[in-house]
């Protein structure tokens, strides 16, 4: 058995090692320029499916003579239906940052598992209730010009040591660093791939897993 993340994210490698599993990884570039008037769940879920078969499509013919799932995930950041991306600059960053301040947001993150030799695909959205708190502007400009924002939907990170721009949540906090581990385990489980290690979440309870950075 093989498993592949699909993905440049170190949060989601570190995530994924958390269930035990031992596991490869690609990068795939794809576009993710949002389509017209497309709502931020069909957009991180298109998104993963495509990550997901540019993935599968980098993996060497002889490779599949065992069973072999591609894991991809996308995330993206929804304020009402605007949907915040990573930042390109200083000022994108800022600007978003401060029309999240003392809002409620969703982040959304879609997740598609791939059997590599029978084709199968299955994709789960998860969504998470995010309110930020009311930070002031100059801890905005120092976290923008710690570069942190730069990589990550809607500019910011919930795990950051020192920012810690969110409030409260209502949902599942690996969610919103990027990968909902209840709703991976899930869909592999469904795949015949059990952890080898103890969850650090409930999977019986859906969508609402906690994992604390470290």
């Amino acid at each position: 058995m093989h498993l592949i993340l699909a993905s440049g994210s170190p949060r989601r490698r570190e995530l994924l090692a958390r269930l035990g599993w031992t596991f490869a990884v690609i990068r795939p570039d794809i576009d993710e320029t949002p389509l017209p008037a497309e709502s931020p769940d069909k957009y991180v879920a298109r998104l993963s499916r495509e990550k997901a078969a540019a993935g599968r499509a980098l993996i060497t013919m002889d490779s599949w003579d065992d069973p072999t799932w591609v894991i991809a995930a996308d995330t993206t950041v929804a304020l009402g239906p605007d949907i915040l991306g990573k930042p390109t600059d200083v000022a994108e960053a800022t600007a978003m940052l401060q029309r999240l301040r003392g809002q409620t947001h969703v982040v959304f993150t879609g997740i598609t598992v791939v059997r590599v030799d029978t084709e199968l695909v299955e994709t789960s959205v998860t969504a998470t209730e995010v309110c930020m708190r009311y930070y002031a502007d100059d801890e905005i400009a120092r976290y923008v010009a710690s570069g942190d924002p730069y990589d990550k939907a809607g500019s910011y990170a919930i795990q950051h040591e020192f920012f810690r721009p969110v409030e409260r949540i209502e949902g599942c906090y690996a969610n919103v660093m990027g990968l909902p581990l209840c709703t991976l385990y899930r869909l592999l489980v469904a795949q015949g791939i059990e952890p080898t290690t103890t969850l650090p979440c409930d999977p019986t309870a859906a969508n609402h897993c906690v994992v604390q950075s470290e």
